[in-house]
């Protein structure tokens, strides 16, 4: 495949056994290839809309000072001078980079079981998130045995895209794009329900093929990517699919080698796949023929893995990596900043996985970074983590907690960006 996406990423050093990447805090630097991030931008069935506020900033407000400026100078000769000199601060780089420091971006990810929304501003080599959300919303709840998405569902999704929305408006975002995944991409009802989203909130959902959600996962994540020669794997257990993209980054710019997504995350797994869980030794059992089913659909990409692949670089993005990495931790309670950008053993965190998997419901309702919310889940995201191990064996596992949306916010600033120095051009 072959295909650029980002520039090479400054990677941490192959080291401790709990490592973390130093160049993780400049993971979302926006530095793309102009041609890949302008394709993102300026698709006008992307999903990316211009808020109001934006028009309004572009178009009327900046005439508006601009006139009033102008009156003011021809009443006071005297003040010319002065604002001569603010219209050209204005319009050199020093008050261009202050406008942009002030310019919110947003991304909106509508998963089969979360719906995540992070609002940005752009700093000099990264972003700062100003706001942000993140609900269990099961959208692809009942989706495997009906083939449409419950009344209910859809009832939960709208409430947390109603947050969203006012978040949206509070936050002032003049670009934004908002994507819908596999429960929508399934579901007989999809099309409906994204109509059903921009007629109560506003908000224009993009359903997006498994490739681009393969891409976005991969551009918001892959700079936490361990230091190493040959391919990595890079993977995103999502609740209606799982992506995973074979990386190539010999070159100054990373590659995309191969990439596969099989229909089977979290929600969709646990619906489809039913078994004995009365004994420990039932829920092995269980367990055990669940991975065999998940190893089984990556039967065609694992033929075309490469045998000879150096150091095997493996890269995790989604709930199941994280829970199992605050695990391994031992956290009271979940932390971002504690996982996201750890190198943890691959051998330790399948150990964790089984254990988990032999656990009753109550048992792993216990843990306090699992709770009851995802006890019925997990064991699944356990189940397609390790058969991914059985088809890519790195010793390590990189943990990221960000992706597509990550990926969206990087994409809206550098072809935002890129945009406005062709009009300035």
């Amino acid at each position: 495949m072959g295909d650029p996406f980002a520039p090479s990423p400054h990677k941490s050093k192959f080291g401790n056994r709990l490592a973390r990447s130093p160049s993780q805090d400049a993971a979302t630097r926006p530095n793309f290839v102009k041609g890949e991030m302008q394709s993102v931008v300026s698709d006008a069935s992307s999903g990316i809309a211009r808020t109001p506020a934006h028009n309004a900033g572009k178009n009327g407000a900046a005439i508006c000072r601009d006139n009033a400026g102008k009156k003011a100078a021809a009443r006071h000769p005297e003040r010319r001078s002065n604002t001569d000199r603010r219209v050209r601060q204005r319009g050199n780089g020093d008050g261009r980079r202050g406008w942009i420091s002030k310019t919110a971006y947003a991304a909106l990810d509508l998963g089969t079981n979360n719906c995540r929304l992070l609002i940005a501003r752009p700093t000099q080599q990264s972003f700062t998130v100003i706001d942000a959300f993140s609900r269990v919303v099961r959208l692809g709840e009942g989706l495997a045995s009906n083939g449409r998405m419950s009344e209910a569902a859809m009832d939960r999704a709208v409430e947390a895209l109603g947050i969203c929305a006012q978040k949206l408006k509070k936050r002032n975002v003049v670009l934004a794009r908002s994507v819908a995944t596999e429960a929508c991409r399934q579901a007989d009802n999809g099309e409906a329900f994204i109509k059903r989203v921009a007629r109560e909130t506003g908000i224009l959902l993009d359903i997006i093929p498994p490739r681009e959600e393969a891409r976005l996962a991969v551009m918001g994540c892959y700079t936490l990517l361990e230091q190493g020669e040959g391919p990595a794997l890079i993977f995103d257990i999502g609740g209606g699919s799982t992506e995973l993209v074979l990386v190539g980054t010999d070159g100054a710019v990373p590659t995309i080698l191969d990439w596969v997504s099989v229909p089977w995350g979290v929600v969709s797994l646990t619906e489809s796949f039913e078994y004995d869980q009365s004994s420990r030794a039932a829920r092995i059992k269980g367990y055990e023929d669940m991975c065999a089913l998940v190893r089984s659909s990556f039967t065609e990409f694992a033929a075309r893995l490469p045998a000879d692949a150096g150091m095997r670089r493996l890269m995790g993005t989604s709930g199941t990596v994280t829970t199992l990495s605050s695990v391994y931790l031992d956290l009271p309670s979940y932390n971002r900043s504690a996982v996201d950008g750890l190198h943890l053993p691959s051998q330790d965190m399948r150990s964790i996985a089984r254990e988990i998997a032999a656990c009753s419901p109550g048992e792993r309702a216990e843990y306090p970074t699992i709770g009851h919310d995802r006890a019925d889940l997990v064991v699944a995201g356990c189940a397609i983590m390790e058969a991914i191990f059985d088809i890519w064996p790195g010793d390590r596992l990189g943990v990221a907690d960000r992706g597509i949306r990550e990926g969206i916010l990087r994409a809206l600033m550098a072809g935002d960006n890129s945009n406005r120095n062709r009009r300035r051009g």
